[in-house]
């Protein structure tokens, strides 16, 4: 078990980069820019590579043993190294199809995994200015100006889920099993949002419940899912169990590949 000031430590170098990575993704959305197209179809911009590029330069040389695993270098058929212990997963621009539509909630994400659990991360939507981060025992709303300089940090926690339920759906990926779990919750009011910020809704006590029925990435979900459990919630399968990260060698799919899970805040 890493002592807290390390992960203090940590968390501090995450909130740097993605601010620095962040800025990147904004120059990028103001001047406009080429998209292309990964393997799987899915869109990918030069935000996405210079974002990637700031986020693993100065995780390599602030931590050059713990080994990264990161959405373009993936794609890209860059070989991951072996994942026991502890591992980075960085998503550097989550919501790329926000990005591309010109919508506001994409986010950089950056997070640290030991033995499976997503234990440190950040959050930052750099067209709104939302940040969280989280590590075990902490997590906070962080306030960046204009000049990305965080000016203010007030912690952050989950409700117990009260009468009607908040459920966050994803904007992009709605499926006819997430409808399907929203009307069995009864009157449940739906917040819609793309990117990771549904984890940090959640943390936040903004919402109280999300659903995936639908197909991620370890990438898309760990630093999220970091900083909902930092204020006391959980993601679960739809068997109950913790979900855990650094899956490889599935039968059932690829290398980092998700399960459908439900996300919850304290009890709802």
């Amino acid at each position: 078990m890493a002592a807290a000031s390390d992960d203090e430590a940590m968390l501090g170098v995450f909130e740097r980069l993605a601010l620095e990575a962040g800025r990147e993704v904004m120059r990028v959305f103001h001047e406009g820019g080429a998209v292309d197209s990964k393997a799987d179809s899915s869109p990918v911009t030069e935000a996405d590579r210079e974002s990637e590029k700031v986020i693993l330069a100065g995780l390599r040389a602030a931590y050059p043993d713990i080994p990264c695993v990161a959405e373009e270098e993936v794609a890209a058929g860059v070989a991951t190294p072996d994942l026991e212990g502890a591992f980075f997963l960085i998503d550097p621009l989550d919501g790329t199809k926000e990005f591309v539509n010109r919508r506001t909630d994409f986010t950089v994400n950056i997070a640290l995994v030991r033995h499976g659990v997503p234990e440190v991360g950040v959050v930052f939507a750099p067209c709104t200015g939302r940040f969280f981060s989280g590590r075990p025992g902490k997590a906070e709303a962080l306030e960046v100006d204009a000049d990305y300089r965080i000016t203010e940090r007030r912690p952050i926690a989950v409700r117990a889920g009260g009468t009607p339920l908040a459920v966050v759906a994803s904007r992009s990926h709605n499926t006819p099993e997430t409808e399907e779990f929203i009307r069995d919750l009864g009157a449940a009011e739906i917040v819609s949002v793309g990117s990771s910020l549904k984890f940090c809704l959640l943390a936040a006590a903004e919402a109280d419940v999300y659903p995936r029925f639908g197909r991620t990435m370890e990438w898309d979900t760990a630093a999220g899912d970091a900083v909902l459990r930092a204020a006391g919630g959980m993601t679960r399968t739809l068997d109950g169990q913790p979900l855990v990260y650094g899956k490889r060698n599935q039968a059932s799919d690829s290398d980092f590949a998700n399960p459908h899970f439900i996300a919850t805040g304290k009890s709802a």
